[in-house]
């Protein structure tokens, strides 16, 4: 039963980091694209157009290794690869409202797919953090031997009293 939960868990964080890469590769089209447009002076301003160009190239790099994190299995990679998925959904969302069919519903199944793939059982069994080992019991020791004897407590001391200013000596009168 171990090992097909293993095989299980492998398969759908497969799909799941093959989902990834592939909006990867998609950012990565995308700035190619872009860079094309920016370099035919098409982009509204030439710094937007290389700003785009950089922002999908560095997307895409950060997508890749979020997709070799699940491929690895790296518990480190779930959190990120779930908030990617969220907004390419989104933007899936965006673009079919936008009548873009033929971007939105790639983008759609690939959001889909590689959330179905992240959350299966054997996979979040897979990608949760090794617990830590259960604590050894200690032996039970007398009340005594476990901490050290009681101090009394401190007595109160009633507060201190005023005493009236002493008035100062007289001055000495030269003897005669």
């Amino acid at each position: 039963m171990a090992t097909r939960g293993r095989s299980t868990a492998g398969l759908a964080l497969r799909l799941a980091a093959a989902a990834q890469a592939a909006e990867a590769v998609g950012l990565g089209v995308a700035g190619v694209f872009s860079a094309i447009s920016t370099a035919d002076g098409q982009s509204y301003q030439l710094a937007s157009g290389i700003a785009l160009t950089v922002i999908a190239f560095g997307t895409g790099a950060a997508l890749a290794a979020f997709a070799v994190g699940l491929y690895r299995a790296r518990p480190w990679s779930r959190t990120p690869v779930f908030m990617t998925q969220l907004f390419v959904n989104g933007v899936a969302v965006y673009l079919l409202f936008g009548h873009r069919w033929g971007w939105g519903v790639p983008a759609l199944a690939l959001a889909n797919g590689c959330l179905a793939g992240l959350f299966t059982p054997a996979s979040l069994r897979t990608l949760n953090w090794p617990s830590p080992p259960p604590a050894e019991p200690t032996p039970a020791k007398p009340p005594s031997a476990n901490r050290p004897p009681a101090k009394p407590p401190p007595a109160k001391r009633p507060p201190a009293k005023r005493q009236p200013a002493k008035p100062p000596p007289a001055k000495r009168q030269p003897a005669k």
